[in-house]
């Protein structure tokens, strides 16, 4: 049985971020989700359980026979583990684009104490500003080809409190044991990419910016299903 991608998009922004790479695959013959995490900051923390609900609740109509490969891109990355365990649905194997490495065990922070000094002066009421208003127009002018594709991106993202980032969430043993492989788009994550490989795990790299997957999405698919070939 042909597995189903699952593609999970980084909270910090939407699912937009992940349709062009669904068309793709779709357009290949293979069966996509991209399940929706724009509301799991609604409420009182922790916040990584509602992920894990988010993707099992996508896929409710969904056999429990049907494989699945889990695709995650930047801070998605480490939920993983937590939305593997939740899930009825085998996983057969995960694909990490651009994104964080959960711990090999115990827990994860969602952020670095630097990038907590770097948010907390920004926080509001304990809410954020959007992911693309943390950075100069510079940082973010390079990650988008597309004007439409920008204003949809940008106006889709969730305002995330600062507890967000402050969260610890746990890694289950064991949540590694099947085949998992490492995309990478550029800096600062080659030095995650180096992480993978020492994993042992497949890697690539297809050079871009850290939304890359909206500019290349033919590349991006091609990658992913290059890096789970012979072994979903």
């Amino acid at each position: 049985m042909e597995p189903i991608f699952v593609l999970v998009h980084s909270p910090s922004v939407g699912p937009s971020t992940w349709h062009p790479v669904a068309e793709q695959l779709a357009a290949a013959g293979h069966q996509v989700r991209v399940p929706s995490l724009l509301h799991v900051s609604a409420g009182e923390p922790p916040f990584w359980p509602r992920i894990t609900d988010a993707v099992r609740d996508d896929l409710g109509k969904i056999p429990t026979n049907q494989p699945l490969v889990l695709v995650v891109h930047s801070n998605a990355g480490l939920f993983l583990p937590s939305i593997r365990s939740g899930l009825e649905h085998r996983v057969v194997g995960s694909v990490f684009v651009d994104a964080a490495l959960p711990a090999r065990s115990g827990s994860t922070l969602v952020a670095s104490p630097e990038l907590l000094e770097f948010l907390r002066p920004m926080a509001v009421n304990g809410m954020l500003p959007r992911w693309t208003d943390w950075w100069d127009e510079s940082d973010i002018a390079p990650m988008f080809s597309d004007p439409a594709m920008r204003q949809k991106i940008v106006a889709e993202q969730p305002t995330l409190p600062l507890s967000y980032y402050e969260q610890r969430i746990p890694v289950p043993d064991g949540w590694d044991d099947q085949p998992c492989s490492y995309l990478l788009f550029g800096p600062p994550y080659d030095d995650i990419a180096a992480d993978a490989r020492e994993r042992g795990w497949r890697t690539a790299h297809l050079p871009g910016a850290h939304l890359h997957q909206i500019i290349d999405p033919v590349g991006t698919a091609r990658h992913i299903l290059e890096l789970t070939a012979g072994e979903v």
